[in-house]
């Protein structure tokens, strides 16, 4: 009997490689969101062979800095950091991606981030029946409402200034 061993990165849960060879394949850009327990990540990085490129980066840490006052790992927040990483890849010049969620499955918040690097300009493929409902992005669920506007006028003003 042969002895058959599984990829580290796939026995880890890690690494999807049926999906990562069709996303290669494709030769586009891609969209990565991890939410940890205090916080969200969204970068958008470009394939290449010796190891993907990260192009821009928005941590919800970031958020602070902008105003923001609530929690760091909810639906708002996910848009909101999102919104942050699609217009600094707009200034670097990234056009569309497509959403790339390896093992993970795709929740509200993933959805919420996807829909802020939409709503910032980046052409990515989605289904609007996906997305959280626009009470929920906006934060009346959490009486935030006003916050989001803010934080997101300080987003479009830093990212114009540069």
């Amino acid at each position: 009997m042969a002895y058959s061993q599984i990829l580290r990165r796939s026995r880890e849960e890690k690494t999807n490689y049926r999906k990562r060879r069709h996303l290669l394949m494709g030769r586009r850009d891609f969209i990565t969101v991890q939410i940890s327990n205090e916080n969200t990540l969204v970068q958008i990085h470009k394939p290449e062979m010796e190891g993907d490129k990260v192009l821009s980066s928005a941590h919800s840490r970031s958020l602070l800095n902008k105003g923001w006052k609530g929690s760091r790992k909810s639906i708002p927040a996910a848009y909101l950091t999102g919104y942050l990483a699609g217009k600094k890849a707009l200034a670097n010049g990234t056009k569309s991606a497509v959403l790339y969620t390896g093992t993970r499955k795709y929740t509200q918040r993933i959805a919420a981030a996807l829909k802020g690097i939409i709503d910032a300009g980046l052409e990515v493929p989605a289904d609007a029946e996906t997305f959280p409902s626009d009470e929920r992005i906006s934060g009346k669920h959490l009486k935030i409402a006003n916050e989001i506007t803010k934080v997101k006028s300080a987003i479009d003003s830093e990212v114009k200034s540069k």
